[in-house]
């Protein structure tokens, strides 16, 4: 096995302050601000505001996707090979922010053109989003793989993500529907564009904070510079990444089918007027953010992240079939299940990438290599498959079961709908817990990894010395 240099490693010794876990935590803020509103809204405004077909946008969905899932791979590889003053990750937060606030504002942007145009000029913006947010995103994730080493400091790392993640969910929840309606003037295109200046504002200041405010201390080795296609060899032959990547899928599918259709279940469904919607969705952001809290307790108590992860799935997804029985005028049911199903499903995303982090170890330890952007970045792309299929889901149910925009939906209209929130989801839900079953870390191999990581780390470092 060739040596491995860590002549700076500051992983185990300096502490994470907590001002640098809220920093590395608003990173996320900076991109759910994004994230949440495109997975929330960006269908209905594509549906009701540009005029797009729902079979259109399923299928633009699902092709700007299939690009992504090309990038994301290349912008890992990068990510892993730059070399800067600042580290390998941090910088590009500060390189790709200002494309990242811009291509936002131009994807919420309803442009007077003809259908066709309308449509192209879709395609166009959001392929390059997925650019920017790709070549921002998966740096800012690969960066808790090199902030430390420690297993546990990675899984609390990976919770104040998730509170700065959902932290952004409530503030788009709270606020987008008001500021449409506010900035809009009576134009809802004009609003969903303002609107998202002020998200695109913010997000900006997130990720200059997070840069500042974050230190990459895990030094990686010299062989990581190796060949490209070593490191996909490597990464193919990970076994635990590839059960995480199906799994990832599979979960932003469920995910995003309930996410794109509350929309529609509220306006066509529950009737409900702006005011009851954003309660609704600030309640549910609210249970969500509890549930990211307990995050580590839950581990403990089902003895790991692979059985909770498995464990809470069920769960949700048992919860999300009674959707589909809710009488619509029955709101304090219709609210208490968002909030159970919520609540339940806050630990999964911070478990997800403190598992993939996990992988980035397991390379190491199993082939002598660490390619942490990589493994970090097909992470990404699974959940960004997982979410385009689910948003192209949403698009090709409503169009199949007849949805008209603005109109008052026929019976198998409302049937989709319906099915959108409770059955559809709750099986795809299922069939992730039933793949995670197939994930080979556990607890006692995680500690057993981090022990033989450190003691090799602690080897090349005296021999850096001795050998100087």
């Amino acid at each position: 096995m060739p040596l491995s240099s860590y002549p700076d490693d500051r992983s185990d010794s300096e502490p994470i302050s907590i001002k640098e876990k809220i920093g590395y935590g608003l990173g996320d803020t900076a991109s759910v601000l994004y994230w949440h509103t495109f997975a929330q809204f960006l269908i209905l405004f594509y549906s009701d505001e540009v005029g797009l077909s729902p079979t259109a946008i399923g299928s633009l969905f699902l092709l700007t996707r299939v690009f992504d899932a090309l990038n994301d791979p290349i912008m890992g590889l990068i990510a892993d090979r730059t070399q800067s003053r600042y580290g390998r990750f941090r910088p590009w937060l500060i390189w790709m922010v200002v494309p990242y606030m811009a291509l936002g504002v131009l994807t919420f942007t309803a442009p007077d053109f003809s259908d066709a145009g309308k449509l192209i000029y879709a395609y166009i913006t959001y392929t390059l989003f997925g650019l920017v947010y790709t070549a921002i995103n998966i740096p800012y994730g690969a960066l808790m793989g090199v902030m430390t080493s420690n297993s546990i400091v990675r899984t609390q790392l990976s919770k104040f993500r998730f509170y700065g993640a959902y932290l952004a969910v409530n503030i788009v929840n709270v606020s987008m529907l008001y500021l449409i309606s506010k900035l809009g003037g009576g134009d809802s295109a004009a609003g969903y564009q303002k609107s998202i200046m002020l998200y695109s504002l913010l997000a900006g200041l997130c990720f200059v904070v997070c840069f500042k405010l974050t230190k990459e201390r895990v030094t990686l080795p010299r062989y990581e510079n190796a060949a490209i296609k070593a490191d996909l060899a490597d990464l193919f032959r990970n076994r635990p990444w590839i059960i995480l990547c199906i799994l990832g899928i599979l979960s932003l599918v469920w995910i995003s089918l309930k996410r794109a259709s509350i929309l529609y279940f509220m306006k066509y469904f529950v009737e409900a007027s702006d005011v009851i919607v954003t309660s609704f969705l600030f309640w549910g952001g609210v249970a969500t953010m509890a549930g990211v809290y307990f995050t580590g307790h839950v581990e403990k108590c089902f003895g790991g992240k692979k059985m909770a992860f498995i464990g809470l799935t069920v769960m949700v997804g048992t919860v999300l079939t009674a959707n589909f029985f809710v009488s619509a005028d029955d709101i304090m049911l219709i609210f208490s299940i968002q909030l159970i199903s919520s609540f339940l499903s806050g630990p999964l995303m911070p478990l997800f990438w403190a598992m993939i982090a996990d992988t980035a170890d397991f390379a190491e330890w199993k082939f002598g290599r660490r390619f942490t952007g990589l493994i970090f970045s097909v992470g990404t792309t699974s959940n960004k498959a997982g979410w385009a299929l689910g948003s192209a889901g949403t698009a090709y149910t409503l169009a199949y079961f007849g949805y008209e925009a603005n109109a008052v939906q026929s019976t198998e209209s409302m049937f989709g709908i319906r099915m959108l929130m409770s059955f559809g989801p709750a099986a795809i839900a299922v069939l992730a817990a039933f793949t995670g079953l197939f994930y080979g870390i556990t607890p006692v191999l995680s500690r057993k990894i981090e022990a033989e990581l450190s003691a090799r780390r602690r080897k090349a470092l005296d021999d850096y010395f001795t050998d100087g």
